[in-house]
């Protein structure tokens, strides 16, 4: 959620910077700082009347102990007159603030100004690309055809089971998921990030706090009796272990990853696209969260970036990195990088993961501070990105390395399979 007061003082740059977005209602900008201004008048009427009101009841005591029952009950009336009045400015500034928080939340982040300004996905620029694209031989297959012959991902049983869009991992394709979360994890603590496993649903607030609510609410499984969100990333409940917390300075950055499925309704999803891994609701996923002084966050950004950049090429998979353009940010990234993979047999490329920095943009509505040096309290910004999302790595992996004889499995994954080749 973006601040009030640096909306005020910055009114023209948030305008600005809200059309690199091509967010469609810039006017709220105008309309929050109105609605900022008349609260600001009511809360000043509100303690004005409540002041009178303390002064009031002192003069009333006095008047009293000199035996002046005529004044102090015209004080007394005075009173109760401010305090009908008070209670209905109450009224009006609880209906105003509330008005005045659902708009603001409606503003999405800042992009930073290295965005590009475009509005769709051909507009993002790639800033690097690594790795060598694969030439398969005649009879190469898509994975959805590998998996069926190697008996790795049973689509039938799974759409029986949940529905459409649901995978039934076996055998080797489960033992290939289990090994790449391993190495995943690995990969990430022998970094520095502590590991954590969270909870798989978390309630309003929570979800609140990452920004999922009120923004994608329709992209996420909602258990309506008990309140609960089913969770779309680990982000959400990781980032929010810290919520409402002062951390001490000597403890940022705090880097923490996590293991977890991952549930979307992904709701208008139809096409090549969804065919076989390429889109599932209940996938599995590894992510990095890191917490960092304001000064430290674009450094951290590009370690991430670099971080993720590296455990693609252990994969040795064909990879680039894209900037993404205004157009095809989410509601609450100042700037995120995708990384995409090539798929050699379907000939396109697969986005794996996305890492992102926030800014304060969460921290504020979690309110997660920390103490600087001169005791003063401040907002710490949030990162994260996906290290890896495992159904696209994969598909991937399967199309990319199949030959023949078998399905040839990276030397850095090879320990955790236990095999340098998935045969029939």
């Amino acid at each position: 959620m973006l601040q009030i007061n640096f909306i005020k003082q910055n009114a023209d740059l948030v305008k600005e910077r809200l059309a690199v977005k091509h967010f469609g209602q810039i006017g709220l900008v105008d309309e929050l700082l109105q609605m900022d201004e008349e609260l600001r008048k009511q809360r000043l009427a509100s303690e004005n009347l409540q002041a009178s009101v303390n002064s009031a009841s002192k003069e009333i005591c006095a008047l009293m102990a000199k035996g002046e029952k005529e004044a102090a009950e015209e004080k007394k009336a005075a009173v109760t007159a401010w305090k009908e009045e008070q209670s209905g400015i109450k009224i009006s500034l609880q209906a105003l603030e509330d008005d005045f928080t659902a708009k603001i939340l409606q503003l999405p982040n800042l992009p930073h100004t290295s965005v590009p300004r475009g509005k769709t996905p051909e507009d993002n620029e790639v800033v690097l690309e690594g790795g060598s694209i694969p030439t398969l031989f005649a009879d190469a297959k898509p994975h959805w055809e590998i998996i069926k012959d190697y008996d790795l991902v049973d689509f039938e049983t799974g759409a029986k089971l949940a529905g459409s869009g649901f995978a039934l991992f076996k055998g080797k394709g489960a033992k290939l998921q289990r090994a790449l979360i391993q190495y995943f994890l690995d990969y990430n603590t022998a970094a520095g990030y502590t590991e954590y496993a969270p909870p798989l649903m978390v309630n309003e607030a929570t979800a609140y706090g990452t920004g999922q609510l009120p923004d994608k609410e329709g992209q996420m499984y909602h258990v309506t009796e008990d309140k609960l969100y089913l969770i779309p990333t680990a982000e959400v409940p990781v980032t929010n272990v810290y919520a409402n917390s002062i951390i001490r300075e000597s403890d940022l950055p705090i880097k923490m990853t996590a293991y977890s499925s991952c549930f979307r309704r992904e709701a208008g999803s139809f096409g090549s696209d969804v065919r076989g891994l390429n889109r599932l609701h209940q996938f599995e996923k590894v992510e990095v969260i890191q917490l960092v002084k304001a000064s430290h966050s674009y450094q951290t950004l590009e370690e991430m970036v670099n971080h993720v950049e590296r455990l693609l090429q252990f994969l040795e998979l064909p990879y680039r990195i894209l900037r993404l353009c205004g157009g095809d940010m989410s509601f609450t990234s100042a700037l995120t990088y995708d990384f995409e993979v090539f798929s050699a047999a379907q000939q396109k490329w697969l986005e794996v993961s996305s890492v992102s920095n926030f800014e304060t943009f969460q921290t504020n509505r979690m309110k997660i501070r920390y103490k600087n040096e001169e005791g003063k309290t401040e907002l710490v910004h949030s990162l994260n990105g996906s290290s890896l999302a495992l159904p696209r790595i994969i598909a991937a992996l399967l199309e990319n390395n199949q030959s023949e004889n078998g399905i040839h499995v990276p030397k850095a994954l090879q320990r955790y399979f236990g095999a340098a080749l998935i045969e029939r």
